[in-house]
């Protein structure tokens, strides 16, 4: 790796972070936050460049919309090109641009583009980690108040016949998407965890059944 201040560098995309908008509290600087944690975590156990993952990692959401807007799965685009912008503009070496502008592109799940790098795979993968656990669960609550959702169906809580809404419900997201998560996880620190982390989502299910009086199959 060419001799770069990981630290300084994170300090100046922190400070760059605050100056954008954001478009929900679940895509806060302490999302980003932790995806930096996880991201550096993984890349440590897979070995990979810490020279695209960390840049990446900071700058993935740069450029936020709305779950609901109809460019929803052009954000990671618009964020890879914004912190090239960015980073062109710190002097960053420019032999790792086109890789963080590919890991920002492909960690979206709605964007849907195949990951051609271990940098990109880790980048993705944390920023799916921190949809699950205690924090996916909090922060699925915090956007699904944007669509002025309900928590749950009353007369159905989990779907076992109706067909799922997440626009609707916050828990049929866990449902559409949350609990697939696992599956797509490219490395193995991430997939454990990501199983984890399920599981204490399933566990909250089967709480608020009990809270409710409906049972979580």
């Amino acid at each position: 790796m060419t001799n770069i201040n990981l630290q300084q560098l994170e300090l100046q995309c922190a400070a760059f972070i605050k100056q954008q908008p954001q478009a929900d509290k679940a895509h806060d600087i302490q999302h980003l936050r932790r995806v930096v944690t996880a991201a550096k975590q993984f890349a440590r156990q897979e070995q990979a460049e810490l020279g695209i993952v960390i840049p990446a990692a900071w700058l993935h959401d740069c450029v936020t919309v709305a779950k609901n807007h109809p460019q929803r799965h052009l954000a990671s685009t618009l964020a890879a090109d914004h912190a090239i912008t960015f980073l062109t503009s710190i002097n960053y070496p420019e032999q790792y641009l086109k890789a963080i502008h590919h890991a920002i592109c492909a960690h979206s799940y709605s964007a849907e583009l195949p990951v051609e790098s271990l940098e990109a795979a880790i980048v993705q993968d944390a920023d799916r980690i921190d949809a699950l656990g205690a924090i996916g669960i909090a922060r699925c609550i915090q956007v699904s108040t944007q669509f002025n959702a309900e928590l749950y169906c009353a007369d159905e809580p989990f779907a076992n016949v109706r067909e799922l809404d997440e626009k609707q419900y916050c828990i049929d997201h866990f449902f559409t998407k949350l609990f697939t998560l696992a599956d797509t996880m490219n490395t193995d620190a991430a997939r454990q965890e990501a199983n984890q982390r399920t599981d204490y989502m399933k566990a909250f299910l089967s709480q608020l059944g009990h809270e409710i009086g409906t049972p979580f199959l």
